[in-house]
């Protein structure tokens, strides 16, 4: 799969970037700071957060050598993920109207004319609605960087970068629709009511341990009782299945059938691959698809489940698959909805908090929702 390759060439990034050494901004070399390589990367992420809103190369363009291959690439790469999501905007009838961000350096180091730099990004975007539904929605995305500075004429650039992107799409390829949803007419958090399935816990855990993304709990790091998978291919089921399995703060449905955990040791297959989470929600009866297809589709789907509460609901909680050439991708978890009635997940592998469901994704991404039986 075209996603995992891509997070498969970030392995040596990501072993070097544990999740847990975000908890602290901490720049390990102290010439770093002599040469100035913070300020100038915290000068690089401030515009490139100003570029999502205008697309106005400006910004960033004195950051990059745009006579070097690799630079170049790395500095079209920021201007093609500025005009993806100010394209997904405009097809989705909404307006980005704040960008944030901030960084916590793990490792930088000197040596020469020439830095290499371990950091996360926590961004924090924010949309309202064109025509109605008043109200302003906000939302996170994590990424963890490799970064490899050169310095010029006493000034540092951009000579590559390496980060698991979810934004990382082409703008021409945006899933078009002439289909909104609908206002959700539960969009509170659910109820917290004891079922087999603890709906209302699994959103709790969803959102604190969201990772290093804007919005999530814990200090922005992941449950350190599970091993981060992100080195190995994607941390995304691995995720999923400790939202609704974690017993002590999760959504507590019990470990069986080749799908649990063994602390200290890993996830089975079922608990952190994606299609084998997948058959092991449908086979076991513990989950149940009630809506697939293009965008389109599932926003038909959700509206019409609106219309007849007698069916099963998309409600946080639950869960979707994206599927790319007849096989899962990615798991995201539910945990609300927007104004519109827009679903919103979190996951892990790119860290999302509170994101519009389809963000990222394009016209060959086909969804399932996955209704988690209570």
């Amino acid at each position: 799969m075209l996603r995992i390759r891509k997070l498969q060439l970030l392995c040596m990034i990501l072993i070097l970037i544990p999740a847990s050494s975000f908890s602290l901004f901490r720049a390990q070399a102290e010439p770093a700071k002599q040469d100035n390589v913070v300020p100038f990367l915290q000068e690089l992420f401030a515009d490139r957060t100003r570029l999502l809103m205008d697309q106005d190369k400006k910004h960033i363009k004195d950051h990059y050598l745009l006579t070097d291959k690799r630079s170049n690439y790395a500095y079209l790469h920021e201007m093609n993920r500025a005009e993806y999501i100010q394209e997904w905007a405009k097809h989705r009838n909404l307006k980005i109207v704040n960008a944030e961000s901030s960084i916590r350096i793990a490792r930088a180091e000197v040596l020469g004319d020439t830095a290499k730099v371990s950091l996360v990004q926590s961004l924090k975007l924010s949309y309202e609605y064109l025509d109605n539904y008043p109200g302003q929605h906000d939302f996170g995305i994590g990424t963890r960087h490799g970064i490899t500075l050169k310095k010029k004429d006493n000034r540092w650039y951009v000579e590559r970068e390496w980060y698991s992107d979810p934004l990382e799409e082409n703008s021409k390829k945006i899933q078009k629709s002439d289909l909104f949803f609908t206002p959700h007419k539960d969009a509170a958090t659910p109820e917290r009511v004891i079922h087999k399935y603890n709906r209302a816990r699994a959103v709790d855990y969803a959102n604190k341990y969201a990772g290093t993304t804007w919005g999530a709990g814990n200090g922005q790091r992941y449950n350190q009782k599970y091993l981060d998978y992100n080195s190995r291919g994607g941390d995304c089921t691995n995720f999923s299945s400790q939202v609704i399995g974690d017993k002590e703060e999760g959504g507590g449905l019990p470990m069986k059938s080749g799908w649990h955990y063994l602390y200290g040791n890993g996830g089975s297959q079922a608990w952190v691959q994606t299609d084998a989470f997948k058959n092991f929600l449908i086979r076991s009866g513990y989950g149940r698809i009630i809506g697939q297809g293009s965008f389109s589709d599932i926003v038909q789907s959700v509206n019409e489940r609106q219309q007849h509460l007698d069916k099963p609901q998309l409600l946080p909680g639950d869960l979707i698959a994206y599927v790319l050439n007849g096989d899962v991708d990615h798991f995201s978890v539910v945990v609300g909805f927007d104004q519109s009635g827009y679903p919103l997940v979190n996951s892990h592998t790119a860290d999302r908090f509170k994101v519009p469901f389809d963000l990222g994704w394009d016209k060959n991404t086909k969804y399932l929702l996955i209704h988690i039986h209570d």
